[in-house]
C-alpha cells in the first residue's frame, strides 16, 4: 500500500504549529519559566501534541507498510530505524522523547519543569529532523 501524503502532512501541520508556539520559550530563563504555571502547562501540552503527532506518523507508516508491530511508543522509532525510514541517532532521541511523553501523561507530578525547558531549548531540532526524514521517505516511496 502507498502512504497518503495528506495524512502525514496533517500531522506535520500540528507539529509545526506547536514548534512555532514553543519558540517563544527559548529565550526565557529557567526561573522565569518555572514560576509561570500558565507557560509550563502550555509548553507541556504543546510537547504532548508534538509527540502524539510523531507517534501517529510512525504508527501510520508501520501499519501501511506492514512493518513489525511495536509494543511501546518508544519502540515505534526503532522499527522505523530498522526499516531505514529514519537514522539510528534520531530513533534513539525520539525514543527518549516518547518516554518523556509517557512521563507527562502518566507520572505528570514527577516532571522537572527545568528539564522541560531544556528539551524546548535543545531537543526540538530532533522533531524537525524527523519531519525531514519522513518527508524524504514519502517522496522516495
Amino acid at each position: 500500500m502507498r502512504l497518503e501524503r495528506e495524512v502525514i502532512e496533517g500531522k506535520f501541520d500540528i507539529i509545526d504549529r506547536n514548534l512555532r508556539f514553543l519558540e517563544g520559550y527559548k529565550t526565557m530563563s529557567p526561573d522565569q519559566f518555572v514560576e509561570s504555571y500558565k507557560d509550563v502547562q502550555a509548553a507541556k501540552y504543546s510537547i504532548l501534541e508534538i509527540m502524539e503527532a510523531c507517534i501517529d506518523i510512525a504508527n501510520y507508516i508501520i501499519a501501511v507498510k506492514g512493518f513489525r508491530r511495536a509494543e511501546e511508543y518508544s519502540e515505534m522509532f526503532r522499527v522505523l530505524k530498522e526499516e531505514r525510514v529514519i537514522g539510528k541517532e534520531l530513533a534513539a532521541k525520539l525514543g527518549d522523547m516518547a518516554r518523556f511523553r509517557n512521563l507527562l501523561v502518566h507520572r505528570y507530578g514527577e516532571v522537572d519543569n527545568r528539564k522541560l525547558l531544556e528539551i524546548i531549548k535543545h531537543s526540538l531540532n530532533n522533531i524537525e529532523e524527523f519531519e525531514r526524514e519522513i518527508a524524504k521517505f514519502v517522496k522516495e516511496e
